[in-house]
């Protein structure tokens, strides 16, 4: 069987238009690693139910997604989505009204317990350190053309 997403048949052009997903921070994360070698996953896109939770793992490294190895990382948090949806890499993280970032990609590290969703940044900022607090709304947008 022929995967598509590594032949790079499918692209973010496939997806007409998709909601935003709203989550809540329920745990927040502090930490940096240099050498983490997360193994990004070649599909595209993931779909969520309501109540999953996700970690977001932070990286500055400019050339992460699909297919990549990660290595500069830091730890954001854990979010419960409160709505179900799919989330696509390019997806900008809002928090507190603010970009974080946008989706890098997926680690199967821990699944099935969790997705490692890691976000592409600016600079490598631990949740603790930007001020998140459990309890505080992430919105990862959706759009429609």
């Amino acid at each position: 069987m022929s995967d598509p997403y590594k032949r790079k048949l499918v692209n973010r052009d496939f997806y007409h238009s998709k909601s935003d997903i709203t989550g809540k921070f329920v745990v927040v994360l502090d930490g940096k690693l240099d050498n983490r070698e997360l193994n990004l996953i070649q599909p595209i896109s993931r779909a969520f139910s309501q109540h999953t939770i996700i970690e977001l793992i932070g990286t500055d490294e400019q050339d992460a997604g699909p297919g990549r190895i990660v290595n500069n990382i830091c730890y954001i948090g854990f979010v419960e989505l409160l709505n179900s949806g799919v989330i696509l890499t390019g997806d900008p993280v809002i928090w507190n009204d603010k970009e974080i970032g946008t989706i890098a990609g997926y680690d199967d590290t821990h699944m099935p317990n969790h997705q490692n969703t890691i976000v592409k940044m600016t600079a490598r900022i631990p949740g603790k350190e930007l001020g998140i607090r459990t309890g505080d709304k992430l919105t990862i947008k959706g759009f429609s053309n």
